[in-house]
């Protein structure tokens, strides 16, 4: 699928022409990140773990939400510490989206496996609000018990200490892709290195830490003054990691999704396209739409005609034999997808009448551009 894209996919210039990048299920992708750290003893891991991270007794893995690797190194000054580690880009999954790109590293696993395929996923005629596990009529939790709806065990079924905001502890998308770990909550950012010692001197091998403030920042501001801010503050959280690191560990920084400032507010999509859908699901860059009854080959055409020039429009049929969501979606993963995906390319998103939510949010992600979909995978050790 070849387009042309007419200006700049974030706030820098790129190169104008450029396919939807595709992860390698079987490369340096986030879903074979944990495996390749925890069966570091077991298997070399792949060349793109940093050596420092194959030779250490102790690993801390850092997952720093909303940070892209294109977002890090245009702003590499002010970031001296994360500069500094060794290694390089990986990609993220499809969606570059928190619920998905979480949910494959912490499993392992590609999302047609696990089966978290977006921020909102369609079950029935309802649908699941995943980081709120929220139906139409409220909490979601009894009618789709977390447990069932995600079966993978979060770290190869390890037991792995998570240092985490506190109050994720007992919620539905905890249940879901952190099934059983021993969560360790933090209220200010501040704790985290603190927590990550106690951990490391209490003799864990493996400890996941998890840092959401530059997604937030990125989502209410955008990529400006104070993303930088935040930048410079979490840089300080990775040298006080770095200095609470004992002989033989190593620190590995990685996140879940890059981010790109969109234009806003939201595209309202067509009457002549949304005569045809029956329902939305997806996120505001990578929107599903559920064709009406007979309509999925009219509503991807009128798609193409209207939106083309700002979204890859793929049909489920398409993204599936372009693995997209890995090599292999079961009928249940599958009842979750829509008819037709609204990707968007452009630095754009396509609005949901029935997520209101999203039209406050200044940089977005979701998509399958560099900007969204490269990510660090760097690591070091204590100086």
């Amino acid at each position: 699928m070849n387009v042309a894209v007419s200006g700049s996919t974030s706030e820098r210039d790129r190169p104008v022409a450029f396919d939807p990048m595709i992860p390698d299920y079987e490369g340096a992708c986030l879903s074979r990140a944990v495996p390749a750290l925890l069966r570091r003893r077991e298997n070399p891991p792949p060349e793109w773990v940093p050596p420092v991270a194959a030779a250490a007794d102790q690993i801390v893995l850092l997952v720093l939400d909303g940070l892209g690797w294109l977002q890090l190194k245009d702003r590499a000054a002010l970031a001296p510490a994360l500069s500094s580690l060794a290694g390089g880009p990986i990609t993220s999954v499809v969606p570059t989206t928190t619920a998905t790109a979480l949910t494959s590293l912490v499993t392992g696993t590609a999302p047609g496996t696990h089966g978290i395929v977006g921020y909102r996923i369609a079950l029935g005629s309802d649908v699941l609000n995943v980081l709120k596990w929220s139906l139409t009529a409220g909490d979601g939790r009894h009618a789709v018990p977390p447990e069932q709806f995600q079966v993978q065990p979060a770290f190869l079924g390890r037991d792995c200490p998570v240092v985490s905001r506190a109050e994720f502890a007992d919620s539905g998308f905890t249940d879901a892709h952190q099934r059983g770990v021993r969560l360790f909550g933090w209220r200010v950012a501040s704790s985290i290195a603190v927590e990550v010692r106690r951990q490391l001197e209490a003799g864990e091998s493996f400890v996941y830490a998890y840092y959401d403030g530059v997604d937030k920042v990125a989502h209410d501001t955008g990529l400006g003054a104070n993303y930088d801010a935040e930048l410079r503050t979490v840089d300080r959280l990775v040298e006080d990691l770095l200095a609470a690191l004992p002989a033989g560990a190593a620190l590995v920084v990685t996140a879940d999704h890059g981010q790109v400032e969109v234009l806003r507010p939201p595209i309202v999509l067509d009457s002549s396209v949304t005569d045809n859908v029956a329902m939305f699901s997806g996120e505001g860059r990578f929107r599903w739409l559920h064709a009406k009854a007979g309509t999925s080959e009219a509503l991807a055409k009128r798609c193409s005609e209207a939106y083309g020039d700002v979204a890859w429009v793929v049909t489920r049929e398409e993204m599936l034999e372009q693995r997209w969501l890995g090599p292999e979606v079961g009928p249940k993963v599958m009842s979750r997808l829509g008819d037709v995906a609204l990707v968007a390319r452009e630095p754009v998103a396509f609005f949901d009448p029935s997520d209101t939510g999203e039209l406050r949010l200044v940089a977005r992600h979701g998509s399958l551009t560099p900007d969204e979909m490269l990510i660090p995978f760097i690591a070091g050790s204590s100086r």
